[in-house]
C-alpha cells in the first residue's frame, strides 16, 4: 500500500512542478502532460479499493432474515496438506496426467491429481480400496503441517453460518467425536447423528505455478478424495428430514448427493429415490437451497436434474465444472464445449444458467420450485433468479464475492494488497441471442440485467495472491450469499 501512495505523492508534485513551468513550456505540451499525469493520479487509485468500498455500501442486512438454518447431511473431517508432498511420501513418481471417474489405486491417484492440477480445477473422487486409503489417510494425517478442519460442504456451510450469533443452526450427517470438537457451539448435533468413528476426506492443495514433473498449476485449487461410505450412502438424510419438525427452521440447506457417485448404480438409483421421498417431505413453505459439487457420471446428473431433485429444491449453489458437467449431461447450450479455457466466458455462463431456469425452474406451467441460482467461480460470481421470489440480491453477490476474499486470504476483511481483479473489464451477456455489452464500473461493480423474467447480479472477485486455504470455500460463497438474501413469502 504505501508504494502506491508514495506514487500519488510523486505525481501531484510533479504535477505542482509543471504549473510553476507552465508560462515556460508550450500550451500543447503542458496540456499532454497534465492529462497523461492526472490519468497517472487515477490509475493509482485502487481499483481494489474502489469495489471493496462499493461493496461495503451495497452489503445491507434483508428486511426479514432466517433465524433457523437446518444443514445437512454431508459431514466429514478435512486433513489438509500439500498434494505434490503428499505424493512423494507416498514414494509416487511424476507422470502424464488421466482423468479417472473412480480411484481404485495410488496409480490412479497420482494421474488424476496431476490431470486436475494442469489444468487448476477443483476435483472430487472416490477412492475404491478401503485399506488403501486408510494407509494413504494415516501418513497424510501424520505428515508435518497437516490440518485437520470441519470437512463436508453440509458441516462447512453450517459452521460458516453459525458464527453469526443471531443464527441457531442444526447440522445432521455423521458427526465423528473429532469433528464434534471442531464445530462451533452454535451448531446443534443430535444424538441421533453422532457415530464412534470420524469420516476423513484428504485434500491435496497446490499453489499457483506450483510444479510436479512436467505439471505446472496455473493458479491455486485442491484435489479431494475419500473412503466415505457413510456420507457415500446419505445415512442421515432421514435423521435430517425428522429433526425438521423439532427444530423448525427457515431455511434448509441440502448438501451431499455427489457423494452416493461412490455406490453401485442400482444402489445409487434407489437411494436417490428414497433422497427424493425424504426431501418431498419437508414443508413446502420452508424454501431448499441444495448445494451440488463435483460429479462425474452424467446419468446420475441427468436423474438429480429432471425428474428427481432440482424440481424440490429452490435455489441451487455450484461452481464453474458443476455447471459445465450439468449442460453436457442434459444437453443444454454448449454442451460441446469439452472444458473452460483461462476464466469462464461470461456470455456462456449466462445462457447455462438461463437455460436451467427456463427449462427446470418455476413457471406458472411447471411445478417446479427452483428459483435461484448462486454461481461462483474463481474470478467473478452471477446470481440468477426468477423474478418475484427473492430479494437483497445485489447485497448476497457482493457479499458472497467478500467472502471470497477474505477466506481464501485468511484476513477479517479484504486486504487489497493481498489480491487482485482477475475478471473481465468488459464481456457481453449471451453468446446465442442479441446479447447486451458491459463494461465494468470499479464504484459499481455489481452488475444488473434482464432476460425473460430473470434477474443475473453480476460481481467480480478480489482474488487472493497467495491463498492460505482453497478448500470450503464455495461453500463459504453459498453460506454468505444465502445468510444476505431474503426470499419473499408468496
Amino acid at each position: 500500500m504505501w508504494q502506491r501512495s508514495v506514487c500519488v505523492g510523486l505525481l501531484a508534485l510533479a504535477l505542482g512542478y509543471l504549473c510553476l513551468l507552465g508560462p515556460e513550456l508550450p500550451h500543447s505540451a503542458l496540456r499532454h502532460l497534465s492529462a497523461s499525469l492526472l490519468g497517472g493520479l487515477r490509475r493509482a487509485r485502487s481499483l481494489e479499493g474502489r469495489m471493496v468500498a462499493a461493496w461495503q455500501a451495497a452489503i445491507v442486512r434483508p428486511a426479514r432474515g432466517w433465524a433457523r438454518v437446518a444443514v445437512g447431511v454431508n459431514a466429514c473431517v478435512d486433513v489438509v496438506l500439500s498434494g505434490v508432498k503428499l505424493l512423494e511420501a507416498l514414494g509416487l513418481e511424476p507422470g502424464d496426467g488421466k482423468n479417472h471417474a473412480v480411484l481404485n489405486s495410488r496409480q490412479d491417484l497420482k494421474e488424476a491429481f496431476a490431470h486436475f492440477m494442469e489444468k487448476g480445477a477443483a476435483a472430487e473422487r472416490f477412492f475404491s480400496n478401503a485399506e488403501s486409503f486408510h494407509h494413504i489417510a494415516r501418513i497424510a494425517s501424520e505428515y508435518p503441517g497437516a490440518q485437520l478442519y470441519v470437512g463436508g460442504n453440509a458441516a462447512l456451510i453450517g459452521q460458516k453460518l453459525a458464527t453469526n450469533p443471531d443464527l441457531k443452526i442444526l447440522l445432521c450427517g455423521p458427526v465423528g467425536p473429532k469433528l464434534h470438537e471442531l464445530l462451533d457451539d452454535n451448531v446443534v448435533v443430535p444424538p441421533e447423528s453422532m457415530q464412534e468413528r470420524d469420516e476423513f476426506h484428504l485434500i491435496l492443495e497446490y499453489q499457483a505455478g506450483e510444479e510436479w514433473g512436467q505439471v505446472r498449476a496455473p493458479n491455486a485449487n485442491r484435489f479431494i478424495f475419500s473412503h466415505d461410505l457413510s456420507n457415500g450412502a446419505l445415512n442421515m438424510l432421514e435423521v435430517f428430514v425428522s429433526s425438521l419438525d423439532e427444530f423448525q427452521p427457515d431455511l434448509v440447506v441440502l448438501s451431499g448427493l455427489h457423494m452416493m457417485e461412490g455406490q453401485s448404480k442400482e444402489m445409487r438409483q434407489r437411494r436417490l429415490m428414497e433422497a427424493v421421498a425424504s426431501i418431498s417431505d419437508i414443508p413446502t413453505d420452508i424454501p431448499i437451497h441444495l448445494e451440488l459439487a463435483s460429479m462425474t457420471d452424467q446419468d446420475f446428473m441427468s436423474n438429480i436434474m429432471h425428474q428427481q431433485v432440482f424440481p424440490l429444491v429452490n435455489s441451487i449453489g455450484l461452481n464453474e465444472q458443476e455447471l459445465l458437467f450439468l449442460t453436457q449431461s442434459a444437453s443444454g447450450p454448449h454442451a460441446s464445449l469439452a472444458s473452460w479455457s483461462g476464466v469462464p466466458d461470461v456470455g456462456v455462463v449466462s445462457d447455462i444458467l438461463f437455460w436451467i431456469l427456463k427449462e427446470h425452474g418455476k413457471t406458472t406451467e411447471r411445478a417446479s420450485d427452483l428459483t435461484r441460482i448462486h454461481f461462483h467461480t474463481l474470478a467473478y460470481h452471477i446470481l440468477v433468479t426468477v423474478d418475484g421470489y427473492w430479494g437483497n440480491q445485489v447485497a448476497a453477490v457482493a457479499a458472497g464475492a467478500r467472502a471470497a476474499g477474505t477466506q481464501a486470504c485468511a484476513t477479517e476483511t479484504i486486504d487489497t494488497s493481498k489480491v487482485f481483479l482477475k475478471a473481465p473489464l468488459e464481456f457481453v451477456t449471451s453468446q446465442v441471442e442479441a446479447p447486451s455489452k458491459i463494461s465494468l464500473n470499479p464504484d459499481e461493480p455489481v452488475v444488473h440485467w434482464h432476460r425473460e423474467g430473470i434477474s443475473f447480479h453480476f460481481t467480480p472477485v478480489l482474488v487472493c495472491k497467495d491463498p492460505v486455504r482453497t478448500v470450503g470455500l464455495g461453500d463459504a460463497i453459498s453460506a454468505e450469499g444465502l445468510l444476505y438474501s431474503e426470499v419473499y413469502p408468496q
